[in-house]
């Protein structure tokens, strides 16, 4: 199996469109969503991301902070995934409830690069049991 990140992307606060009603069957498809992956052995980890933050940049030897910009696309949430090969993981992410009910979703799918070829250095890894 090869390792998979899902960034999934919303415009502006698209989920502020839902209903209260349609959040709720939202996250409770979510939650279906994640536990059909966990019962496969393919989830590694989900999580949402908050839409407050920095975004970094250096220059020379100076730093600039910015806000992260909420009235344009943002990164939303993320899944670490397991699959055979990336279309497998398209597969996946293609099922992922945030397409139904967010018409402005996107989920970049992209491979995760476990080790360096030249070194032998095996990158850290924390799987979570349960």
């Amino acid at each position: 199996m090869k390792e998979f990140m899902f960034y999934i992307r919303n415009e502006k606060d698209a989920k502020k469109s839902l209903s209260e009603e349609q959040h709720l069957a939202f996250i409770k498809q979510c939650e279906v969503y994640i536990g059909k992956l966990k019962s496969e052995n393919k989830l590694i980890a989900a999580q949402p991301i908050v839409r407050e933050g920095v975004i970094l940049k250096k220059n020379g030897e100076s730093w600039t902070e910015k806000d992260i910009a909420t009235d344009k696309e943002t990164q939303v949430g993320y899944y670490h995934i397991l699959a055979k090969d990336l279309n497998e993981a398209i597969q996946i992410a293609k099922a992922n409830p945030e397409f139904y009910y967010v018409p402005s979703a996107t989920i970049e799918v992209r491979p995760i690069k476990t080790n360096e070829v030249e070194t032998g250095f095996v990158y850290p890894v924390q799987i979570k049991k349960g």
